[in-house]
């Protein structure tokens, strides 16, 4: 039967109410759900907020995705070339060279002074402060002043990072006896050891301001 053009336009208001009833009850249970299971984002309290340290990666360094725990804690050493052992080991080794670097006597010789320092150094750095040690100039110098020094070490940052290599910012103390009497003072240089896993040498010392030592 056909309709009049008013009949048409009756059943297709119709039809339109009835597809827009239809989508709106198969929507409804999904938003609804979806609403029910939304839960707030708790602000953490200031005691819980702990910031990330700050680690400055040399050009070229990957960054790895980090680990995230089951309670949503991220593993910082996700994103590095070394784990907390290597690091540690890493450090250990820094500050133990510091230590002597700046440990000396006027009495010993040379050999004994980067003999001291064993494996902490590389041959190449070993060379290096051996010559420096027993150079006219310094050597003349601490003989003739009778020096007698000891040394301490503190890490204060790292600097920069790559596969095989970190760089640490570290503050040595000089507690300095001679001839005329006693002193006391400090320096911070940039100390960079090679190595990987928990195995590292000291392969270049500087100050950390004023270029190579």
């Amino acid at each position: 039967m056909d309709l009049s053009p008013g009949q048409q336009k009756a059943v297709f208001a119709l039809v339109v109410v009835v597809l827009a009833a239809l989508g709106f009850w198969l929507i409804l249970p999904k938003v609804s759900h979806s609403h029910a299971q939304a839960q707030p984002t708790p602000t953490p309290s200031p005691t819980e907020s702990v910031p990330s340290p700050a680690v400055t990666s040399t050009p070229g360094t990957a960054t790895a995705t980090p680990a995230v725990t089951g309670t949503g804690s991220v593993n910082i050493y996700g994103w590095l070339p070394f784990d907390q052992q290597g690091l540690a080991a890493a450090a250990t080794v820094t500050e133990k060279f510091l230590v002597d670097y700046d440990t000396y006597s006027y009495t010993e010789t040379a050999q004994d002074y980067v003999g001291r320092m064993g494996s902490l150094v590389t041959s190449q750095l070993g060379s290096s402060l051996q010559a420096l040690y027993s150079s006219s100039g310094v050597a003349k110098v601490r003989n003739g002043q009778q020096q007698v020094s000891t040394g301490t070490a503190q890490i204060n940052s790292l600097r920069s990072f790559g596969p095989t290599s970190l760089t640490f910012v570290v503050t040595a103390n000089q507690h300095l006896v001679t001839a005329k009497g006693t002193s006391n003072g400090s320096n911070q240089y940039a100390i960079t050891v090679t190595g990987s896993g928990t195995s590292w040498q000291v392969d270049n010392i500087e100050l950390s301001s004023t270029g190579q030592f």
